[in-house]
């Protein structure tokens, strides 16, 4: 009999005949997978190119049945299991070495109820796949801001965008979600049912359960809106950040404005003179009557003397696709990220510096200006810790060549200690890299245990593990 072997949850290798794995195979509409095989390497391939991770066994799931058998084979062999959706957990906590693989990729269903403005979106599908559904209706779901994100990796971390101020994060927006659980059943989550499991999907990451579904509040928005970019000169740097945090201090909620420091890129507007030349960016969007756009963005336009200013209406859709072609897949990523009260002078000092010394042309740190209705949900109303940022701020360090690790990674580890003493204690989960794991009461702060009970009601064996992981609260009190 042919054996092949399996890494199980202890980190030891189990045996599983060809026969059992072929038997297991069969019965799934979406089909398995092993090295080799069509299909593997795509599913095993995430978007930062720093994660090279090979599981044993993949499930392509294309229904909740798949992940049920999937978890159920899972938990009898008490196999290691990660679950991949979109991929692009910059951790790259989608995949893992060894183990089972349940790629949800190929469920990326939606149905839209534009009457009452209700999407039901399948774990597998894109930001993209979510705004083409939902803008056919004028409807949004607040979202983040690189269309290849997938929704459920976007959403389990707690989601914010171009929307957030004005309609809240995505957990926000979640009406209910349907989870397969560590012991082989599909439950639904929401306020009514299991409402201690739905208080922990929104913020808690992949923890719980394998969400295959998600239900989502939409809001009137589109097609067009006020939005744009507005770049301005690295001289002005200073005056320019110093003039748009005052701005953003006290924008009307439909106003975001966001800050990029970076080279700049090639952009068809942009003077061909101004091409890899720092360049301090001011992206903006009004998530409301496009008649009003005008003026509440005005004030933001009439900072400094920008090198080309193109705040107009886009379509919405279009907008939230803008800067996917600064994201593609394939190159080397690193992120450090802190959330902020406020932006004081000093840590404003320390971006003009740090933007001075980028490791690598791609590399860019950028300030997202949140607060709004985000920030009126309670602290303890749902998972997600940081309800208080009114700023988060994203190092994203980005390159092509694994010589350049040590460099892009020491620059941004180093402006992440600088600008530590002005930042608060959380940080955003989707943006944790995998070497912050052990900082997650930090970034949960008074949810952090309740989130272990919930896990160690849920999951109390850790099946669920590959991710930015919460041990269950016995175990947490085993290890003390």
């Amino acid at each position: 009999m042919t054996m092949m072997s399996i890494k199980t949850l202890s980190g030891t290798p189990a045996s599983l005949s060809e026969e059992t794995v072929a038997a297991f195979g069969a019965g799934l509409r979406g089909g398995l997978s092993k090295p080799g095989d069509a299909g593997f390497e795509a599913a095993r391939t995430v978007w930062n190119a720093t994660i090279d991770r090979r599981p044993d066994l993949v499930v392509h799931a294309a229904g909740p049945a798949d992940i049920l058998a999937a978890v159920r084979f899972a938990s009898e062999h008490r196999l290691l299991v990660a679950v991949r959706a979109g991929g692009h957990n910059i951790a790259g906590k989608a995949v893992a070495d060894g183990g089972l693989l349940i790629d949800l990729s190929g469920m990326h269903g939606i149905r839209v109820d534009p009457a009452a403005r209700r999407a039901w979106v399948e774990a597998g599908a894109t930001l993209a796949d979510v705004d083409a559904e939902t803008q056919a209706h004028g409807l949004v779901v607040p979202v983040g801001i690189n269309s290849t994100t997938g929704i459920a990796g976007l959403t389990l971390g707690g989601g914010f965008g171009w929307t957030t101020r004005a309609f809240g994060m995505t957990i926000d927006n979640l009406v209910s979600a349907d989870v397969v659980t560590a012991d082989g059943r599909l439950v639904r989550a929401s306020a009514e049912e299991n409402p201690d499991l739905f208080w922990a999907l929104r913020g808690g990451g992949g923890n719980f359960g394998v969400v295959s579904a998600f239900e989502f509040e939409l809001h009137p928005l589109g097609p067009e809106v006020t939005s744009g970019l507005i770049v301005h000169p690295f001289d002005d740097a200073g005056p320019v950040l110093r003039q748009w945090r005052d701005f953003v201090d006290t924008a009307p909620r439909e106003v975001s404005a966001w800050a990029v420091l970076r080279k700049a890129p090639p952009l068809p507007f942009l003077p061909e003179e101004w091409h890899g030349r720092e360049v301090v960016v001011l992206a903006a969007c009004y998530a409301g009557p496009m008649e009003d756009g005008e003026t509440a963005l005005a004030p933001l336009r009439a900072i400094g003397s920008p090198i080309v200013d193109v705040i107009g209406p886009h379509p919405f859709a279009g907008w939230q696709q803008a800067f996917d072609p600064l994201l593609t897949p394939g190159a080397r990523n690193y992120w450090k990220s802190h959330d902020f009260k406020e932006l004081p002078d000093a840590a404003i000092d320390l971006l003009t510096d740090y933007a001075q010394r980028l490791p690598s042309p791609e590399c860019e740190i950028f300030v997202a200006s949140l607060g709004g209705a985000m920030s009126e949900v309670p602290e303890d109303a749902t998972a997600y810790g940081g309800r208080g940022a009114n700023f988060v701020m994203n190092v994203h360090t980005r390159w092509q060549s694994s010589e350049q690790d040590d460099d892009c990674i020491g620059w941004a580890r180093a402006f992440f200690d600088e600008t530590a003493p002005h930042a608060m204690p959380t940080i955003y989960v989707n943006f944790l890299p995998d070497d912050e794991s052990g900082h997650l009461d930090a970034v949960y702060g008074p949810n952090y245990a309740r989130l272990a009970e919930v896990k160690a009601t849920w999951d109390p064996g850790n099946m669920f593990r590959v991710n930015q992981n919460i041990a269950p609260a016995e175990a947490a009190q085993a290890a003390e």
